[in-house]
């Protein structure tokens, strides 16, 4: 395997002997002190890198510097911040290349989305350059005369990001780009599935911090480690947010620890995402959606479609039009230009699938179309998968559980209010999406009795979100928002202030204390 782009990117400052750094940042490159760790490549199985992970001492360190970042960052005026942010995005494009191939070589999706990816980055670089110019409060009447009240947004602290594989470079902009334009120190733990892709983030990073001696070096900072981190980052009180990306298994145990110490928590968890295709649907420009969101990255997105419910007089219809499309999937090595469909992370979210397809037909389903693992015209060592399309009952079991993998369970409804209960019906709430030239539907899907999802489209699919509204989801999702919106609010302190410019001193609600 060809990996050039790792020098071009300059990983290899990052490599001390045989092994990777676990702690990086402006200022220092450290080995890890904790057990050694491999990555590899879901593409052929090929070991990518060798790691000592950090321990939770080395992080301890490393919290400290990023305190004392932090302390110069939040009085640099947020403009100033923004040009750091700026930077960032310059030299994300002029190496978008070379970072699609480290997502390509680490999570296995296909070149193009990969780009897209980094595109991703780089446009909430833009959006958070924009925003460091409107960090603005409220100005609020106030009842007692000669007194003017306001709100005001100050820098919150370090801030601990924990994400996931799939997106690992996306998910930490979304973060650290707004958390910077905030007066934020960001201290990150990737993937242990992608530690390259959060090394090269770093020296895209730290050329920026090169370039402005301004900058405290120590602002944004890798720390390459197991659950022990995220465990050690979720129960230290220095770290007034905790934003975590992942299972929801994973964030109802981050939720608990930091919240034990009363801090904050933005999590962005599991999604069971739901199409509804009605009678009144474009049946052709529903089946593209319902492709690409179902497929896309091997169905390993939080936001992939993972239920069709279709009104029964188009679902057979429907699911031909289906079987005919997953037929003609390109499924292969995602460097290879017409590929559509990469391999699976590794062995356990094959296994994973496997589980979840005999527990369908368990429970009465049947499967229209793909499933198997291929393994012709393949690299051998990867787990490349048929995406599959199992026709169910929509109170089935396994029709709760989100399953890492491009699984579609197909199942029908009579009534719109039917269709928008059983969507509503599983503990995640994510995206929604429902197909319908009926304005009446599109409305009532909407509306406070409709979807009961973070995110709600449509006559387009549940996946590729665009970075300008805030992302993430309710119930088991959650409830955490994170890039565009207003959610930079999660990464600051407000301030209510009071100011009397009067001589005298009138109590609130008329109170008369003398």
């Amino acid at each position: 395997m060809n990996m050039e782009f790792l020098d071009e990117l300059g990983l290899n400052t990052f490599r001390h002997n045989e092994l990777f750094a676990s702690v990086v940042s402006g200022t220092q490159s450290q080995q890890g002190q904790g057990n050694t760790h491999c990555g590899y490549s879901p593409i052929d199985g090929m070991q990518t890198a060798q790691f000592n992970l950090a321990t939770p001492e080395q992080l301890d360190a490393q919290t400290e510097r990023s305190i004392a970042a932090f302390n110069q960052w939040r009085t640099t005026p947020a403009p100033i911040r923004g040009q750091f942010v700026r930077r960032i995005g310059e030299l994300a494009r002029q190496y978008k290349h070379q970072l699609a191939q480290v997502i390509t070589l680490e999570a296995g999706k296909i070149l193009p989305e990969a780009l897209g990816e980094v595109q991703e980055w780089i446009d909430v670089c833009d959006f958070a350059v924009g925003l460091s110019r409107q960090l603005h409060g409220l100005t609020i009447a106030s009842e007692r005369p000669g007194h003017r009240m306001m709100e005001q947004w100050h820098p919150l602290g370090p801030v601990a990001v924990i994400s996931a594989y799939n997106f690992p470079m996306a998910v930490w902009s979304w973060n650290a780009m707004l958390g910077l334009v905030c007066g934020d120190a960001i201290v990150w733990k990737p993937s242990e599935k992608t530690p390259l892709c959060a090394l090269a983030i770093q020296t895209i990073v730290n050329r920026a911090l090169d370039e402005m001696p301004h900058v405290p070096k120590d602002i944004v900072s890798v720390i390459i480690g197991d659950a022990a981190i995220g465990m050690a980052m979720s129960q230290d009180k220095r770290y007034p947010l905790v934003s975590a990306t992942g299972s929801t298994r994973m964030g109802k145990s981050v939720g608990e620890m930091v919240g034990a110490r009363l801090g904050r928590s933005l999590l962005e968890l599991g999604g069971n995402n739901a199409m509804i295709v009605s009678q009144h649907a474009d049946l052709d420009l529903a089946l593209r959606a319902i492709v690409f969101a179902a497929v896309g990255t091997a169905g390993q997105r939080c936001t992939s479609l993972r239920r069709v419910i279709a009104h029964h007089s188009v679902k057979e219809a429907l699911a031909q039009k289906l079987i005919h499309a997953y037929q003609s999937l390109r499924i292969g090595d995602p460097r290879k230009e017409h590929v559509l469909v990469g391999p699976l992370v590794d062995e356990l979210s094959y296994a994973t699938m496997q589980n979840a397809l005999h527990s369908a037909e368990q429970q009465g389903g049947k499967r229209l179309i793909g499933g198997e693992r291929i393994t012709n015209n393949v690299p051998q060592g990867g787990f490349y998968v048929a995406p599959c399309i199992v026709d169910i009952e929509a109170d089935a079991e396994i029709v709760q559980q989100e399953t890492f993998a491009p699984i579609l369970y197909l199942m029908s409804y009579d009534t719109i209010e039917q269709a928008i209960e059983i969507q509503n019906n599983v503990p995640q709430g994510l995206s929604s999406a429902i197909f319908t030239e009926s304005l009446k539907e599109a409305e009532l899907f909407l509306s406070p009795e409709g979807s009961d999802c973070g995110l709600a489209n449509v006559n387009i699919g549940t996946s590729g979100a665009e970075i300008g509204g805030a992302f993430g989801g309710e119930k088991e999702t959650g409830g955490g928002r994170e890039s565009g919106s207003d959610a930079w609010k999660n990464y600051m302190r407000r301030s209510t202030n009071t100011i009397n410019y009067g001589g005298d001193l009138p109590l609130a609600q008329g109170i008369v204390f003398e």
